[in-house]
């Protein structure tokens, strides 16, 4: 017999702000990371419940709240990636680092494409289903494992070597500009 999965493990109670501030950018980044990790998880959930009992309004918010965060947050968090970490080792001496962000810039237009595809599985979630919908189906899934997997090894090679290097080679200088631009574009006041 299955059991249920409780709701408060479908849902999420609300948007939390990760608890690294912007003045401290790379902390940010890596709160950025445990919030995809969180997201990802809950897009787990979402499968196993559909899966399990079939649609019902909380796989429905938990297609919300993922579609939410990967519509508006991710792209913003890699255009920061993509403005500050990376050019510096792209301009650096290192080959093998300048070819792990080359990939690592790859991983993004990748994750950008196969976002688009898993989007329309989680519309599809996000509304009634036709009826006789029963659960994902194996292509569905597919997708939705796809794009989840996408971030794995990314988030391993930013957070274990990437950040740490980008971050070694900014000064005090580049670090607070690196900050007021991440502020200035989410539209927030400095501080």
């Amino acid at each position: 017999m299955a059991t249920s999965i409780p709701l408060s493990q479908i849902t999420l109670p609300g948007h939390r702000a990760p608890g690294a501030g912007f003045d401290a950018p790379f902390e940010m980044l890596e709160a950025c990371h445990e919030r995809v990790q969180r997201m990802l998880a809950l897009l787990a959930r979402l499968q196993q419940h559909a899966l399990v009992h079939g649609w019902s309004e909380q796989v429905a918010q938990a297609a919300v709240d993922v579609m939410r965060y990967f519509d508006q947050a991710a792209p913003r968090h890699h255009e920061d990636e993509e403005r500050h970490v990376f050019p510096p080792l792209l301009a650096g001496p290192d080959p093998v680092l300048r070819a792990l962000v080359q990939r690592l810039q790859q991983d993004h237009r990748d994750m950008e494409a196969a976002w688009a595809q898993a989007r329309e599985v989680l519309v599809f979630a996000s509304q009634p289903p036709p009826a006789g919908w029963a659960h994902f189906t194996p292509a569905q899934t597919a997708l939705l494992h796809h794009f989840a997997s996408l971030y794995q090894r990314h988030i391993a090679d930013e957070d274990g070597t990437v950040y740490p290097a980008a971050q070694a080679q900014l000064g005090a200088e580049a670090l607070q500009a690196m900050s007021a631009d991440m502020v200035r574009r989410r539209g927030l006041e400095p501080r």
